[in-house]
């Protein structure tokens, strides 16, 4: 029996009841119609653990479950991977998030580049902020991950750069000419992934790369569109660092 997994942006324990998101409520009601007393399984997306649950009351306007035992769920990569993605247009942009959440990327960075065709003003900004964390919400209840990853809004690449600071994990940019390929990296468990969007990066953001000590890296002889490059890129380092 296919097992119902629902991401509820609220902490969970067992004994309580929560109100499931509404979306996900009129789906278990209206297109599973699922009863009181059915199964599913909850998560709050921020601490490794799920819950089996019952639903308590099944409305039209809401739909309670209550929570019973939790358990932690160990399939987490123990490679901590942030892609920083330059932002693509329309549907590319929530293949990149469901396809990169399923393969277990930590973090993700939307970023606007020197080529970036998107432009984004505040409110446009958060709208779909609020649509890719939903994509990955979803690709998490699909795939069995019990942790969401981080999705930042959308920002300058300079900028983000500028946030780094000295220090800290392995940067790698995408790029054609790369020096590095996967195989020849010493990864130590964390590691920045940056993508070009469509176009790839342009010589100013390569100087800010270079500037902000990203390696470069290549996967093979071919070009890849950026929604295949960033998937890519992550199976290759997974395979070779994480639980592939």
């Amino acid at each position: 029996m296919r097992t119902i997994r629902i991401h509820v942006d609220t902490p969970l324990a067992s004994g309580r009841e929560v109100t499931l998101p509404a979306q996900a409520g009129e789906h278990v009601a209206r297109v599973l119609r699922m009863e009181v007393g059915a199964p599913v399984v909850l998560f709050a997306g921020d601490d490794g653990m799920e819950f089996d649950a019952t639903l308590a009351s099944v409305g039209k306007r809401e739909v309670v479950a209550s929570v019973g035992e939790g358990r932690v769920v160990a399939n987490e990569s123990p490679l901590s991977l942030t892609l920083v993605q330059g932002v693509a247009r329309g549907e590319k942009m929530d293949l990149i998030v469901q396809k990169a959440t399923e393969l277990g990327i930590a973090r993700i960075v939307p970023v606007l580049t020197e080529r970036s065709e998107v432009k984004l003003d505040a409110a446009r900004s958060e709208k779909r902020l609020a649509h890719w964390r939903a994509v990955a919400s979803s690709a998490c209840e699909q795939s069995g991950r019990a942790r969401v990853p981080v999705i930042e809004a959308a920002q300058p690449l300079a900028a983000w750069l500028g946030s780094l600071g000295e220090g800290g994990p392995m940067r790698l940019a995408l790029l054609p000419e790369g020096a590095k390929r996967p195989g020849e990296l010493q990864l130590s468990g964390t590691a920045i992934l940056a993508i070009g969007p469509e176009g790839g990066f342009g010589e100013r953001d390569r100087a800010a790369l270079d500037a902000a000590g990203f390696i470069g890296l290549k996967l093979g002889p071919r070009i890849l569109r950026t929604e295949t490059a960033g998937l890519a890129a992550i199976a290759a380092l997974q395979a070779l660092y994480g639980d592939m």
